[in-house]
């Protein structure tokens, strides 16, 4: 395998998204083809190429390599509700994951409007489990504060967990100590920013990894570190098509324990995708996964997108060599 292979079988495509998620009403990923299959580049636009390079690994590994064992041939997923106020946008999306037992609620704006949120759909799913994702923007007064009332207030057992409620190791470290309710916390971004994730003390700081298939780099890569570390993991996605999607139901597959549903099926915020990993009973089913070549054809990025991506995976290539 060399670059050229990589960059011969390039396709770039820009997917419309349903609903807008992490500012994005388009999704842009770049696609290649190896011996194994289709592999996914799609780190954010705003990520560096020191970044940049855990998810040019994992797109080499889904083409190049062959998968693990695994353990289990579905993946149990929990839906993901972006920042709605809409009582019928977030009741449309939640129909969109049948069978679907447990929702992740993104906040950490306005806690009214958090906790309006949180109150619906836990109106509209009342037997689900809820999480709530804060992608590290409370202080570790605010984050007392907060869980405890949405905790009183609102969801009381059902709250499963709250995930990366402060950004760093200390800060939630000191909130463990001083929350005083019975909440599990998930580290998502602490984890897959660090420089070496291997060598962080994650307890009495977490109680959950998330893990991310591509930025962390690969199935390979997460698995050692879940081993290494020995904590409950949730696999989640980074808003991948589903070719990325399908790489990270092959890690979660492969995990020997998954005592959690998984961030699996964001395809719910597309409009368009490149195929189809229906959800059936609250669970994706494992399969081998072909890009649509209509769907290829129909959102190709423009020629000026795709040398972009070009330049850019040639750089990340750098680093990662």
């Amino acid at each position: 395998m060399d670059l050229t292979q990589i960059l011969d079988s390039l396709r770039v495509v820009q997917l419309p998204m349903r609903t807008k998620f992490r500012g994005l009403t388009v999704r842009e990923v770049a696609l290649f083809q190896g011996p194994q299959g289709w592999g996914e580049f799609s780190p954010f636009i705003e990520y560096g190429d020191r970044e940049a390079r855990f998810w040019l690994d994992s797109a080499i590994e889904a083409a190049f390599s062959e998968s693990p064992k695994l353990f289990r041939n579905q993946v149990r997923i929990n839906g993901t509700i972006p920042e709605l106020d809409d009582r019928d946008e977030i009741a449309d999306l939640v129909a969109r994951y049948p069978g679907v037992d447990t929702f992740k609620i993104k906040v950490g704006g306005d806690l009214r409007r958090d906790l309006a949120r949180i109150a619906t759909v836990h109106s509209i799913a009342p037997e689900a489990k809820l999480r709530v994702d804060v992608n590290g923007s409370w202080s570790v007064n605010d984050a007392i504060f907060n869980i405890r009332t949405i905790f009183g207030e609102v969801t009381g057992n059902y709250l499963e967990y709250v995930e990366q409620p402060v950004a760093t190791l200390a800060e939630l470290r000191e909130l463990k100590e001083r929350l005083l309710v019975d909440v599990k916390i998930a580290g998502d971004e602490v984890i897959r920013k660090s420089e070496d994730p291997f060598a962080l003390q994650l307890s009495g700081a977490i109680d959950v990894m998330m893990l991310k298939v591509a930025p962390i780099g690969g199935i390979n890569r997460a698995l050692a570190l879940a081993a290494h570390h020995g904590l409950p993991v949730v696999v989640s996605s980074a808003l991948e098509s589903v070719i990325g999607i399908g790489h990270g139901l092959r890690l979660a597959a492969a995990l020997p324990e998954l005592d959690y549903a998984c961030g699996l099926g964001t395809g719910a915020l597309f409009q368009a995708d490149l195929g189809r990993l229906p959800i059936t009973n609250g669970n994706i089913t494992i399969s081998s996964l072909e890009p649509d070549l209509e769907a290829l054809k129909d959102f190709a990025a423009p020629i000026e997108r795709i040398e972009w991506w070009r330049d850019r995976i040639r750089r990340v290539w750098e680093v990662v060599r």
